[in-house]
């Protein structure tokens, strides 16, 4: 393992999140307080508790989720699109780096970037709401899985994309859909029996199902189910990701 090239990739994409630092903490603030004023305030008014939790501490889990998914994928995409839109790529496949010490770079730069944004939110959320985590352990596991395997999936997509239109297209028309209907804000128990069981086949429920069952022990499927789901899909990642560059599939393009 090549630990000093791995070292300043990492460093050189964290260094580049830390110019926006301010930019970076405060759009998360402003956006999870609106969430509050809007789904906590106006919708909670007329929803108690969900499964025996306020509303207002429900939709947490889905907040985080909502943010994370949506920064980590992002910010990977367009760490690896960069470089390929500028000509640099064929300069990082030149150096003494395998596919895995450069996916740890950039992948590894995207889920801490995205692991910070989480928890600027979820500390923006404890203002609004008392918050408990049932499971402090399986709350972090949860959350580092996630930045991981969407960070990972930004990387391919940034791999994929051939324009700026298209480093957008899935995060915006894919992955913020996926979310929100795959019970960010609601449980699914609450959905007529027909949709209850079209959103099972929604991939991104079991990541949420198993992020709010860390917080309140409560999920709408079972949490080894989640496990099983958030451990396939970064798996998966990793697979493609070692395809591609095996394959040279748009890379070297």
């Amino acid at each position: 393992m090549n630990f000093p090239a791995v070292r300043a990739l990492y460093t050189y994409e964290m260094v580049r999140f830390f110019r926006t630092l301010m930019q970076s903490f405060i759009s998360p603030v402003i956006s999870t307080s609106l969430y509050f004023v809007v789904f906590g305030a106006a919708i909670g008014g007329s929803i108690d508790t969900v499964e025996g939790v306020s509303y207002g501490a429900f939709i947490v889990p889905g907040l985080i989720m909502l943010s994370v998914m949506t920064q980590a994928t992002t910010n990977a995409s367009f760490g690896i699109y960069f470089p390929k839109f500028v000509g640099t790529v064929y300069e990082l496949l030149s150096a003494p780096m395998n596919f895995l010490e450069i996916t740890i770079g950039y992948v590894g730069a995207a889920a801490t970037k995205a692991l910070f944004i989480g928890v600027v939110i979820l500390a923006t959320a404890a203002l609004f709401v008392d918050i408990t985590i049932a499971h402090p352990f399986m709350m972090v596991l949860f959350l580092l899985l996630t930045c991981i395997s969407f960070a990972l999936l930004g990387f391919i997509i940034g791999i994929w994309a051939r324009s700026f239109e298209q480093l957008q297209l899935i995060p915006l028309l894919v992955i913020t859909p996926l979310v929100f209907l795959g019970g960010s804000f609601y449980s699914v128990t609450m959905l007529p029996p027909i949709w209850q069981t079209i959103t099972h086949f929604n991939p991104v429920l079991y990541l949420i199902s198993g992020f709010r069952w860390s917080f309140f022990g409560v999920a709408d499927v079972p949490i080894g189910l989640s496990l099983f789901a958030i451990s396939l899909f970064t798996l998966l990642g990793l697979g493609v990701v070692w395809l591609i560059f095996r394959t040279g599939w748009r890379i070297r393009q």
